[in-house]
């Protein structure tokens, strides 16, 4: 049994190694915080469904028999509320989707020396204190999914993305975001929701998108930024 107050984590990770060290930063930094390493996806959900409570889960992404996304997505079946935080070696615009339509409260890229586990401390403590999911109150999907880099253009884009704007993939990237919005929006978008993204939230909500023949269109979107400081933007079209 943990005191009250302890924050409960279980770090699932195939490598035994790793999850030592993650348990060892974990408990030594300023987190008052007991975890508990699970090196099979599988035994983790079982864990989960189980006695056991947690309050926070870490989990990898490439992992034997389900990866990290399948493994949330089969956690959210029984537990949807439940923070789930990817701390994983994989390139962010391969998986942009998946973390997206997954649920997956954060995502962190690991790295090497301690800063980078200075960081999932933070990001633990924002995950425990979350409702689980990156908009676990829109009432709207989210269709598409791009990645824009600390250049302010776009490092990539899913076919989802792309077509609410008319344009492919191919010509999303290198586009700045500024030229998917009309001027008004964008004057919007630099007041009120980059400096909620840039203090470390998340915005959720509607701005108008520009389409490639100059039409406009509702978007409901949820913008949040990486730990590169690169920004993940969803979007789907409330107009249809």
């Amino acid at each position: 049994m943990t005191e009250v107050g302890t924050l409960t984590i279980l770090h699932v990770d195939d490598d035994a190694d790793l999850g030592e060290l993650v348990a060892l930063y974990l408990e030594r930094g300023d987190v008052d915080c007991s975890v508990t390493t699970e090196t099979s996806p599988v035994e983790a959900l079982e864990r989960i469904r189980g006695e056991e409570r947690f309050d926070v889960v870490i989990t990898d992404y490439s992992m034997p028999r389900m990866n990290g996304i399948e493994f949330l997505e089969s956690l959210r079946e029984t537990h949807p509320e439940l923070p789930v935080l990817l701390f994983s070696g994989e390139e962010t615009t391969e998986i942009a989707a998946e973390i997206v339509h997954a649920g997956v409260t954060d995502y962190l890229r690991k790295g090497f020396g301690s800063d980078q586990y200075t960081r999932l401390v933070r990001r633990v403590e924002h995950a425990a204190d979350s409702d689980g999911q990156f908009d676990p109150e829109s009432e709207t999907e989210l269709d598409g999914v791009g990645v824009v880099g600390t250049d302010d253009r776009f490092d990539t884009a899913d076919d989802s993305y792309a077509s609410l704007y008319e344009y492919s993939a191919e010509e999303i990237v290198g586009k700045h975001w500024t030229e998917l919005h009309p001027d008004h929006e964008v004057e919007h978008i630099q007041r009120n929701v980059l400096p909620v993204v840039e203090s470390g939230g998340e915005w959720h909500g509607r701005s108008e998108g520009l389409r490639a023949d100059g039409t406009t269109f509702t978007e409901s979107k949820m913008v949040t930024a990486l730990d590169d400081g690169r920004l993940l933007i969803a979007v789907s079209d409330v107009d249809e």
